[in-house]
């Protein structure tokens, strides 16, 4: 499956389970015109909503990012990013590049408990969401390159290269690039059973 889109996978866990659209949208709590672009129009949605609708379909958020499994080991070189091997997943206006760019690096580990990621964020992407969200969990974050802005609940804190933080992540949150630059970052989720 790991030439397939996000929606396209999304759809195919869906009709397994024999599910509409709108029983999809009754176990979420997510408009069914979100959920038809979300399956049809190529976006991604931030990870809250890409949450609820893994949940709903009793299957783990990385699932909608592996390819095929392979060993429980799983090596993600730095070199190797970017090189179109990986499992990317695109939020905001991806279709212009700008936003921020997910590559999983979990993919190929069987039954874990992470997500880890390696994320690209653009300054001022248009479309993006910058709302805060909230899900059960954990979240770790290391700051690569850039400024990196964290809303959580009313504080703000913007990080700068080899800052960290790790928080619970039922703390509504948001995470985004600050100033005019490029950022990346490591991201690490942790989701309880």
């Amino acid at each position: 499956m790991n030439d397939k889109k996000l929606g396209e996978r999304i759809r195919a866990f869906r009709e397994l389970q024999d599910l509409s659209r709108e029983e999809m949208a009754e176990r979420t709590g997510l408009s069914l015109e979100f959920l038809t672009s979300l399956e049809e129009d190529d976006i991604t949605p931030s990870l809250g909503p890409l949450l609820k609708v893994s949940r709903a379909l009793g299957v783990r958020l990385g699932t909608f990012m592996d390819g095929e499994a392979g060993s429980d080991c799983c090596l993600v070189r730095c070199t190797d990013l970017g090189g179109g091997d990986e499992v990317v997943l695109h939020t905001g206006a991806a279709k212009k590049g700008e936003g921020l760019t997910f590559h999983s690096l979990g993919a190929g580990k069987s039954d874990r408990h992470m997500e880890p990621f390696f994320i690209e964020m653009q300054p001022g992407a248009e479309g993006c969401d910058t709302s805060l969200s909230s899900h059960e969990g954990e979240e770790f974050i290391v700051v690569v390159s850039g400024q990196v802005e964290v809303v959580m609940a009313r504080e703000t804190h913007v990080l700068s290269p080899g800052d960290s933080i790790y928080f619970n992540s039922i703390v509504p949150h948001h995470v985004g690039c600050a100033g005019t630059e490029p950022a990346q970052i490591y991201a690490v989720l942790y989701f309880p059973e």
